[in-house]
């Protein structure tokens, strides 16, 4: 099942919410005053420029005079509907106004009382049926060529300006007040550069960033001698296998590039086999308990919500947090996947006192094939390093001997001030890319952890999940509201083509890329739905270029084509304003909400699908799909 650029009917299943039930009535008390009220209901338009059509006939929609005479006249729609086959655009006001209010802390705006003390921030007010706080959680999306805007607000909404000057001062409006909502400033030129930075100045003026990389990368691309997987309708997804959750509900999902994988459990791990259409059960479990875990070390246990293969596949580093909703741990249960059984638990420790990690990550893209493998990374809230499962000699240290063996630090630096780190991720060749909790996205390179080499600015959202390209020429960031894709692609004053992990980029620095979900998609995924886990396609080999993002909402996994996301002149991008905004996608529909989505390896792509399968994992069930350019 797929979604498809400002599709609006997409085949999926939610139910209506109460706020657009209510707006029913309205509409069909305006079918009603109107003639043959019955012929409508019978066959109802389901776009905006068919409703427009049929109240222009019926002369209910526009006043006599060829300009309103109220001030920033709109007529606004509601989506009523859903996914079902009744899902359509009504009208919910022939002409209205909007307007933007600053409110104070107290849910009054300024202009009542402009003594009141409180955090005030702006919102948008359209008519009587329309009030929110001007945020990425609206999802506006702008139709320039229909001088309209579509947007989530307890339903999905649209407004339809009368003139294009109109259109224009309302999406600038909107994107100062979405500025100073989300930076606390004032959206001024002085301001930008105090957020962004003046190397970074076409982040906030995406119209003068310097887009070459990205047409230079397409044109690689397009150059490149593997085939290309094409961006067209006829591609399909097709379910090739499910396979049902031994021992409990599933919580992560570690996918392996050669024999197997891993489903992590609440009370186990379940082995699964790797083919080129998916992965399908062995009949191979794992128990945690039974004598599994090693008792007297003083480390929590609780069902582990990080898996991390390492030795050629052979063995698990599981890590359980402290306490429950927050990814901290202290340690590490260290397990051998081909005796099934927890050898060894780990502590986190520095000059002789405990510490905690909230992430680990392998040394690169392919460390967990290698079989001598003895290091990963790790990642705190403000710090960064690399921990070596061997004594400070280099030696294997002898794990009968301790209760609980400490890993050695051999590489990593602990920042002084607020780094408030949350996730990171490596690229083929070790260097590591960190995301934080303001939005920033910094670049180190495979040997140093002191300093990083750049550092992008972030544009409001914390980022909660990043990825890279084994290359290292492409980060994807995982906000709440939408995903950001960046090129790391710079020319240094010599003329050389570098990556930002080598070197400092200078002013020469492309606008990212968003790619978000229809105001619809977005509505139907449900409030507090929010993306998790983007994540590229999976290669571990120099000159193959990955081909699809994937990351998960709620019950949708969702797959964008990498080729179309990076094509400027692709129509997502036309008639936008701001940084260019990608909405074309596939969604994968599950009936439970889903743990995560991950491609496997490129290993696993066969010549009638040249991409590898995508495995979606929900709690109970795990689903393997192939994506077929044949129906």
């Amino acid at each position: 099942m797929g979604g498809a650029h400002s599709r609006e009917d997409l085949d999926i299943s939610d139910s209506e919410s109460d706020g657009e039930e209510n707006y029913q009535d309205v509409v069909e008390e305006e079918e009603e005053n109107g003639e043959r009220s019955s012929e409508r209901r019978t066959k109802t338009p389901s776009s905006i420029d068919e409703v427009d059509a049929k109240l222009r006939a019926l002369k209910l929609k526009y006043p006599s005079q060829s300009h309103p005479t109220i001030p920033n006249a709109v007529k606004l729609y509601l989506h009523i509907g859903g996914n079902t086959p009744k899902a359509k655009w009504v009208v919910s006001e022939k002409l209205t106004s909007y307007s933007f209010l600053k409110i104070c802390g107290n849910g009054g705006s300024d202009e009542e009382d402009d003594e009141e003390e409180g955090e005030s921030c702006w919102v948008l007010k359209v008519g009587s049926n329309v009030r929110a706080k001007v945020g990425l959680e609206m999802q506006l999306k702008t139709f320039g060529d229909q001088l309209r805007v579509d947007f989530v607000s307890q339903g999905v909404w649209a407004m339809k300006f009368i003139s294009d000057d109109d259109y224009r001062n309302f999406v600038g409006k909107f994107q100062d007040c979405l500025f100073e909502n989300t930076h606390g400033f004032e959206s001024t030129d002085a301001n930008k550069l105090k957020v962004y930075g003046k190397d970074f100045i076409g982040w906030a003026k995406p119209e003068v960033a310097d887009d070459s990389m990205w047409e230079d990368a397409e044109d690689v691309f397009l150059k490149s001698p593997d085939p290309v997987t094409p961006a067209r309708a006829s591609q399909d997804l097709r379910e090739e296998f499910e396979e049902a959750a031994d021992g409990g509900g599933i919580q992560s999902l570690a996918l392996g590039a050669l024999e197997n994988s891993f489903l992590v459990n609440n009370s186990g791990i379940q082995v699964v086999k790797n083919f080129s259409h998916g992965i399908q059960g062995k009949g191979v479990f794992v128990n945690f308990d039974n004598g599994n875990c090693r008792g007297g070390s003083g480390l929590e246990y609780s069902t582990p919500k990080k898996a991390l293969l390492m030795r050629a596949e052979t063995n698990m580093l599981l890590m359980s947090p402290m306490t429950e909703g927050k990814p901290h741990a202290r340690g590490l249960h260290h397990l051998d996947i081909e005796t099934g059984k927890i050898v060894t638990e780990w502590k986190f420790e520095k000059d002789g006192t405990d510490i905690s990690m909230r992430d680990i990550t392998n040394d690169n893209k392919g460390a967990q094939m290698d079989p001598s493998g003895s290091t990963f990374l790790g990642l705190d809230d403000n710090r960064l390093c690399r921990w070596d499962m061997r004594d400070r000699n280099g030696m294997v240290q002898n794990l009968t001997d301790v209760s609980t063996p400490v890993l050695n630090w051999t590489q990593g630096h602990q920042f002084s001030r607020g780094t408030n780190f949350q996730c990171f991720a490596t690229a083929g060749d070790g260097s590591i890319v960190v995301g934080s909790f303001d939005g920033k996205i910094r670049l180190y390179s495979n040997n140093t952890m002191r300093q990083a080499k750049t550092a992008f600015p972030g544009l409001g959202s914390p980022i909660t999940h990043v990825d890279v390209t084994f290359d290292g020429k492409w980060i994807l960031g995982t906000t709440d509201t939408y995903l950001i894709l960046i090129n790391t692609l710079f020319v240094d004053k010599d003329g050389k083509t570098k990556t930002g992990f080598a070197g400092r980029m200078g002013n020469r620095i492309s606008a990212p890329r968003l790619l978000k979900l229809t105001p619809l998609d977005s509505h139907l995924a449900g409030v507090n739905n929010k993306f998790r886990g983007a994540q590229f396609s999976w290669v571990t080999e120099n000159g193959k270029q990955e081909r699809h993002l994937v990351a998960t909402v709620g019950k949708f996994s969702v797959i964008w084509n990498f080729q179309q996301v990076k094509n400027g002149s692709h129509e997502c991008y036309h008639n936008q304003v701001g940084l260019k905004s990608c909405y074309c996608y596939k969604i994968v529909l599950k009936d439970d909400s889903i743990v995560d989505s991950r491609f496997m390896h490129d290993k696993f792509a066969v010549s009638e699908s040249p991409d590898a399968p995508l495995v979606v994992a929900t709690h109970l069930k795990v689903s393997s799909f192939s994506i077929s350019s044949k129906r």
